[in-house]
């Protein structure tokens, strides 16, 4: 049988293959810890991130508790969609880096599709 992080490794280099950020549609890549969940938009032409969104920002200071649910990656997908329509980013590519699409990477794209950012 083989080992959960094979499984992701396959996946996420599956996906990596298809999903490319260019200026025009920059890519959403996010990333879940046990503690945190991070959320970055990045122009993999030139290598840059353009936006970044994570419950390590100063809008999660005051929560103490774990911030990798649901609730937590809801408010870092809104908070992404701010930052990148306010830095002009309507389109973007989704990038799930190998997790399964439900639970938390699933809350995050739709508060982030709510908000205005179309995949």
């Amino acid at each position: 049988m083989r080992d959960k992080r094979e499984l992701k490794k396959r996946r996420h280099l599956r996906i990596r293959k298809k999903v490319y950020g260019t200026p025009e549609r920059p890519r959403l890549c996010v990333y879940k810890s046990l503690n945190h969940i991070y959320a970055q938009i990045i122009d993999d032409t030139k290598g840059h991130t353009l936006v970044s969104a994570s419950t390590l920002d100063k809008e999660f200071k005051e929560v103490l508790s774990n911030k990798s649910n649901k609730e937590f990656a809801k408010k870092v997908g809104e908070l992404i969609a701010e930052r990148a329509l306010k830095a002009g980013i309507i389109k973007i590519v989704f990038d799930r880096a190998g997790y399964k699409y439900h639970g938390c990477i699933k809350a995050l794209a739709d508060a982030a599709r709510e908000k205005g950012l179309q995949f």
